[in-house]
């Protein structure tokens, strides 16, 4: 992977291992460093990479057509919180009401991928995919709503198991509450 230093991250896991009183070159703890420098470029695999490119090309609408809320649930994701460097999960729900053109619904997803395969914050992350799809697909309205277990409330200190954090950001004609409240209501329940 690009701007990945494998030797030394795996150098600097060594000396975690010995800060922390492990011996690293114990049989189960040899090829730890090794693994976390895999894990860590699968991890942040999205730093440098530019999100807005993920997009494609966006399909004009015919003429004289609008098209009305595009809205995708339940899209796992997982990034590493800047702070502790540990993980958190959760979905995103994305909803963007075209402007002349659409995006391949595929192209979501990834461009929620590139964004938090970088050290985030759950809340900046929430403004960049709604940024990013605002501005690479000329949306009239974006909302992003993520909902996320964070491994820094549920593993240390508050030890919170069952908390979820829920973060939203709203562009454009999703700004107005009302309009607001109808995709939350979508998202909560289910769509027939």
């Amino acid at each position: 992977m690009a701007g990945i230093d494998r030797p030394r991250i795996e150098a600097a896991v060594a000396e975690i291992l010995a800060a922390i009183g492990e011996d690293p070159a114990r049989p189960g703890l040899q090829s730890t460093p090794s693994r976390v420098a895999d894990a860590y470029a699968e991890f942040f695999a999205g730093v440098g990479r530019d999100a807005a490119g993920e997009l494609g090309d966006a399909v004009p609408l015919e003429d004289g057509h609008t098209a009305e809320t595009v809205l995708m649930r339940d899209i796992a994701f997982r990034s590493v919180c800047e702070h502790h460097l540990l993980p958190f999960t959760g979905v995103a729900h994305v909803a963007y009401l075209p402007g002349e053109t659409v995006v391949g619904l595929g192209r979501i997803p990834r461009v929620i991928e590139t964004l938090a395969a970088r050290p985030q914050l759950q809340e900046r992350l929430t403004e960049q995919i709604a940024d990013t799809i605002e501005q690479g697909t000329g949306a009239r309205g974006v909302l992003v709503v993520l909902d996320a277990s964070q491994s820094c409330v549920t593993t240390r200190g508050p030890r919170q198991t069952g908390s979820t954090t829920v973060t939203v950001a709203a562009r454009g004609a999703y700004a107005d509450p009302t309009a607001r409240a109808e995709l939350m209501a979508l998202i909560g329940r289910g769509v027939a």
